[in-house]
């Protein structure tokens, strides 16, 4: 069985033409806005160290850089 170089939309796996799809990766912006709803409830994430709280910017609390 021939296996198509076709890319697919990670969303919902149908072929998506890179060259006319507005929305590439993906199909539509349906698909799209699903996978940035992913992100935004934390569904993804990208490993690495957890930060010290102390280190966080916090530009609330670079009052003393004001003057």
């Amino acid at each position: 069985m021939k296996e198509s170089n076709t890319p697919r939309c990670p969303i919902c796996k149908r072929p998506v033409d890179f060259a006319q799809s507005p929305y590439r990766p993906f199909c539509s912006k349906r698909c799209k806005m699903i996978d940035l709803g992913s992100w935004f409830k934390e569904d993804y994430r990208i490993m690495g160290e957890d930060l010290d709280s102390e280190v966080v910017y916090n530009p609330a609390s670079n009052q003393d850089r004001e003057g």
